[in-house]
Formats: C-alpha cells, sequence, structure tokens
C-alpha cells in the first residue's frame, strides 16, 4: 500500500530527529519546518531517476538552505535510496552526509551553506535546460527566510525574470526563526509575496504545513503556458512536529538531547521504515548538443601589439567551434573583456549577466554541473565580491574558468577601484585551482584551451595595455612550466615576472646588457602550479632571484615563488610589488611610480650586482 503523504512526513521528521540526535549536532529544528513542503515535492512532483543521479533529464534540486541538509538526507531514505544505518552516519568523518550538503552525497546538485547561493545555481542550471540542452525538466531551489537578505538571492531573482526562466522554481521556507533572533520579515509572508513578484515572478503564498495548500501551489506553479519564474512562499513553523520545539528561540543548530528525542518520538507517532515512498522517474530524453567543426589555428606574429584581454576573447570564439560545450558569462563589461567576439559570433552561447558578479559566479557554477565549460569574466577587481562564491564552487567539485581583466597599476587612468591587485592572492588559496598569467597573445589563447582541459577553479590573468607577441603560435606552454627568455652563463640575477612586468624586465634586459650586465628573465605565466625546477636551478646559476609584478606586494607571484623556497632559500629572493596605494595616471607613470618599471629593476639589479 502506497503510503500518504502524512505517513512519509513523518517518517522524514523521525530520520531528521534521529540522525541529529545520533550525531550530536545538526540543523533538526530548521528541517522540520521544510518536512511538509519538501515531502509533498518529492513524492508527488519530483521526476528523478535514483538510480542514475547525474541523468540529464532529472529534475534538480537545490537546497540553498543547505543547513537543512538532514531534511535532504531523509528524503532520500523516505524514498529507499539512503538506509537507516547510513542515515545515522550524519557527521561522522568519512560519511558522505556532511553537515552541509557536497557532492559527496550523490544526490546533492551542489555544495550549499554558505546561504545566499543556491538560487544563482539553479538559474545557471535552468538557463541551460532551457537555452542550451533544450530540455523540459525542472530547477526546484529550496531558501530560507533568512538567506532572504542576501543581495545575491536577489541577483539572481531579476536575472531569472530577465531569462523568462518558467522552469525554475524557488521555495522559501518562512520559518521566522534565525539563527539568533527573528528574521527581518518574521511571519509576514506577505512581505516576500510582494517583493518578489515586483520582480516578475509568478508567487503563490501558503500554509507550508497544510497539504491540501501545498498540492494546489505545486499545481499552479507548474502549470504550462507561464513563461515566468515561479516562486512558493510558505509559512512554516520552525521545529514542526514536535510541540516543545515549535517556533522556539534558541534551538538553532543543536540536536535533542536522549530524553529530549525520546519525548519528540513519542509525540511523532510509530513509523515504519520499510514503508518507503516512489519518487517518478524522468523522461528518457537526450540533451541538445551544438555542431563541431575544426578549431581555426593562430595567426598571430611575433611583435604583433595585442592586448591578452582581446586574446582571450578572440580564443572563445575560435575554440567554441571546437567545443560544444562551451558558454560564457559577462558582467556587463564584455567590451572590455572581449567576451563579446563570442557573443558576436554565436550569441545562443553568452549569456548577459549584467553588473551583478555574485549571482555570475553562482550561475556559472550551475552551468558547470550541468556540465558546460564555462568561462566568466569581468574585471579582476570586481571578482573580490564573488569570492565566496567561487570557494564555494571548489567544494562543489565545479570547473569554473574565470577570466579577471584590467589587473595592476598598467590599467591607467581609472585609478584604484579598477586595478585587480588582489586576483593572484585570491584565487592562488582556493583549494585545486589554477592560476596561470599569459604575457602575450599566443600565450593567452594556448593557456585558454588548457583550460577546458583542466578540471577546477582555473584563473586567467588578462592585461588591459598591448603588448607585443613574443612567442612563435606552436609554441605550447604546459601547466607548471615556465619560459625562460633570456639566458646566459654570465647570468648575476634571474628575474622573474608575468604579464605586463615580464615586458618591463625585457627592457631591463637590454638596458644592462649595454652595461654589460646580464640577467636571465623567467616568464612565469603558470603561477600554480608554478615550475620550481626552474626556479631551483636559477637559484643555483645565479646569484639571486627577483620577482616583479603589478600585484599587491602579499600573496601574488612574489609569494608563490618564495613557497618554492620555503625549507631553504639558497640565495637572496627580492619582491618588487606594489606597496603603496595607487591613484590615477597613465600606466608608464603609474608602473614606475609603483617601483616595477624597467628602470626601477635596472636599479635593484645593479644594487645586488654590486655585492657579488
Amino acid at each position: 500500500m502506497t503510503p500518504s503523504l502524512e505517513e512519509l512526513a513523518r517518517l522524514v521528521r523521525y530520520f531528521i530527529l534521529t540522525s541529529t540526535s545520533a550525531a550530536g549536532s545538526g540543523h533538526p529544528t530548521s528541517s522540520l519546518s521544510a518536512t511538509d513542503i519538501m515531502t509533498a515535492l518529492f513524492f508527488r512532483y519530483l521526476k528523478f531517476d535514483g538510480q542514475n543521479p547525474k541523468h540529464p533529464n532529472n529534475d534538480r534540486v537545490i537546497f540553498s538552505k543547505g543547513h537543512a541538509a538532514p531534511l535532504l538526507y531523509a528524503l532520500y531514505g523516505a524514498a529507499g535510496e539512503v538506509s537507516f544505518e547510513e542515515l545515522k552516519t550524519l557527521r561522522r568523518l568519512g560519511s558522505p552526509l556532511q553537515g552541509h550538503p557536497t557532492p559527496d552525497f550523490k544526490f546533492s546538485e551542489a555544495a550549499t551553506g554558505s546561504l545566499g547561493q543556491g538560487l544563482s545555481i539553479g538559474v545557471g542550471m535552468a538557463l541551460n535546460a532551457k537555452y542550451l540542452d533544450k530540455l523540459p525538466h525542472r530547477i526546484f531551489t529550496l531558501l530560507g527566510d533568512g538567506e532572504m537578505a542576501e543581495g545575491s538571492v536577489w541577483e539572481a531573482i531579476q536575472l531569472a525574470s530577465y531569462y523568462k526562466l518558467n522552469n525554475l522554481i524557488g521555495i522559501v521556507d518562512v520559518n521566522r526563526l534565525g539563527q539568533s533572533q527573528q528574521t527581518m520579515y518574521g511571519h509576514d509572508a506577505e512581505a516576500y509575496v510582494w517583493r518578489i513578484a515586483s520582480f516578475g515572478w509568478k508567487v503563490v503564498s501558503i500554509d507550508g504545513h497544510s497539504f491540501p495548500e501545498i498540492l494546489k501551489a505545486f499545481d499552479e506553479v507548474l502549470k504550462e503556458g507561464d513563461d515566468r519564474p515561479k516562486m512558493i512562499v510558505a509559512r512554516t513553523l520552525k521545529g514542526k512536529g514536535v510541540s516543545f520545539l515549535e517556533d522556539k528561540d534558541n534551538w538553532h543548530g543543536k540536536a535533542l538531547s536522549v530524553e529530549d528525542l525520546e519525548k519528540a518520538l513519542k509525540e511523532l507517532g510509530p513509523v515504519s521504515l520499510k514503508q518507503t515512498g516512489a519518487i517518478q522517474k524522468p523522461e528518457n530524453l537526450k540533451p541538445h548538443v551544438f555542431e563541431t567543426s575544426k578549431a581555426a589555428p593562430l595567426s598571430y606574429k611575433k611583435g604583433e601589439l595585442v592586448a591578452t584581454r582581446k586574446a582571450y576573447g578572440n580564443a572563445l570564439a575560435r575554440l567554441s567551434d571546437a567545443t560544444p560545450g562551451l558558454v560564457a558569462v559577462d558582467g556587463e563589461t564584455k567590451n572590455s573583456t572581449f567576451a563579446e567576439i563570442l557573443a558576436k559570433k554565436k550569441p545562443e552561447r553568452f549569456f548577459e549577466m549584467f553588473i551583478a558578479e555574485q549571482n555570475m559566479a553562482g550561475v556559472a557554477v550551475g552551468l558547470a554541473l550541468r556540465g558546460k565549460v564555462v568561462f566568466t569574466s569581468s574585471f579582476a577587481a570586481f571578482f573580490t565580491r564573488a569570492f565566496d562564491q567561487f570557494r564555494m564552487a571548489a567544494v562543489s567539485g565545479a570547473s569554473v574558468k574565470v577570466c579577471g581583466s584590467h589587473v595592476g597599476v598598467s590599467i591607467g587612468e581609472d585609478g584604484p577601484s579598477q586595478m585587480g591587485l588582489e586576483d593572484i592572492a585570491m584565487f592562488r588559496c582556493i583549494h585545486g585551482s589554477t592560476v596561470v598569467y599569459p604575457s602575450d597573445a599566443v600565450s593567452t589563447e594556448v593557456l585558454v584551451e588548457e583550460s577546458i582541459r583542466t578540471p577546477g577553479i582555473f584563473y586567467i590573468r588578462t592585461s588591459r595595455p598591448a603588448t607585443p607577441v613574443l612567442y612563435d603560435v606552436e609554441e605550447k606552454f604546459p601547466l607548471g612550466g615556465s619560459k625562460i627568455l633570456k639566458l646566459s652563463p654570465q647570468d648575476k640575477v634571474t628575474v622573474v615576472a608575468a604579464g605586463v612586468t615580464l615586458h618591463e624586465a625585457l627592457k631591463a634586459y637590454d638596458l644592462l646588457q649595454k652595461e654589460n650586465i646580464f640577467i636571465r628573465v623567467i616568464d612565469a605565466y603558470s603561477v600554480k602550479p608554478i615550475d620550481s625546477a626552474t626556479l631551483r636551478k636559477a637559484s643555483q646559476e645565479t646569484k639571486a632571484l627577483i620577482v616583479v609584478e603589478d600585484h599587491w606586494f602579499e600573496g601574488g607571484l612574489g609569494d608563490a615563488v618564495l613557497n618554492v623556497f620555503a625549507e631553504k632559500h639558497p640565495v637572496p629572493i627580492i619582491k618588487m610589488a606594489i606597496t603603496q596605494m595607487p591613484g590615477s595616471g597613465k600606466p608608464e607613470e603609474l608602473v614606475e611610480a609603483a617601483g616595477i618599471s624597467a628602470k626601477a629593476i635596472v636599479e635593484r639589479v645593479k644594487k645586488l650586482s654590486s655585492y657579488f
């Protein structure tokens, strides 16, 4: 006999209470409030093949309210996909049932728990389903009322409306209580209704514990013929189902004691662990695949002046021919990052994100988790506000390619608000990330192609000024490598640089050579991983290493080089980087004022040479 929704909800609550109590921690009350509406979703409307979680036409369910992870696990327990014994491993070392959802749990769509990100990921998945894969599945996102204070949520809400994502259904669990106090609007569900509706969403407000209202709401939002995204605003009680927890302060993130658990389960009533619910299977439809052709060869000439940011755009357009899953998003800077080259060539594979970088990063994660080769671009300075999204993307195991342009003081007159000076440090510290800093058009295009084959967060640092092409188009740029551009047995000092400062180092070489002073010049295009072997060899063959970079003194290329010699410094290692707040000026003036110009390099080499 098929269990009723009431019986399944009781079983889900049983699993939530017992698993969190076994763990001695967790968020049972936050899970209990959303149990009824999510039980109805899973066992009446969701289309999902539990034996094939990666099925392209599965509906996707994202718990933006990541602390309700016990509910997520319990739902799959009630579906017979997770055993009761496994549920009791919640939060234990080695268990896939972590404190907040991660991809270690095979039914989790994304890592969540840092609040305010799930809807953006859902937008990315909805864009993919509607415009790229062209499949009819739906994306459901559970949000908490507390996270509705996050700006990234509203960035996602307005973009979903702009792209008419009628396959995106949000659910706001308005349970009133946050971690430390009442949320901004408490139980005023209508405050959420009119705000969300004002962005162009279809919004339905319900009692989140009334199954008739819940079923009616889902029937309404899942009706065809409406091109708006949908939101169900559910007024609920935190801790619902256990009277001494319901709507009570100071229970957030607390598991029940043995005595309280016994009392709660008695109140809950009897459950049958053998009585599970069934989730509908999806249609067996295949995603749309864009046609491919061979990518055109590179056509740059040595000495030609090309900005690396333009080479990035050229690479996207060129490689899109051979990479059907390649798509790009940009934060309304596409005419500066040159992502517009792809947008003009293949508009169906470009999505404008406008000036909302946190949402852009989340959308990129959603696209990547659905198998797309996604590139996201903006001024490097503006990615700092999306650091949390990239940090969480690494937890999700998402492979997102990030291009930060307009880096360093060399951007010129726009001044410090536009200068990416923190970006290398930021992306270096993300787990599993790759960081590259090409110095010419050829290395840029080759490294963009390399990023397609590389998992994880891949950061490409590009510069504003046009710089000379240094390499032949056949040159290879393996990750973890470098290029020695100047080398002789007479080298006294090694200068390590990348991007704009590599060209300054080459100018310095010419000036020093006239005085019969020879330096080795290394293009450290791969910042992470870095070419340890070449650097160590240089430390053995020259008297000092000077690292020159258009980045803050802390955390950049200089620190990446220092890490190579963390245990032993065979020679002095000098960092030349930005140490004072820059202002507006011409690029060459700012490079000079910052002490990272060819002239500054010459002076430092001469000073060092006097000691040898």
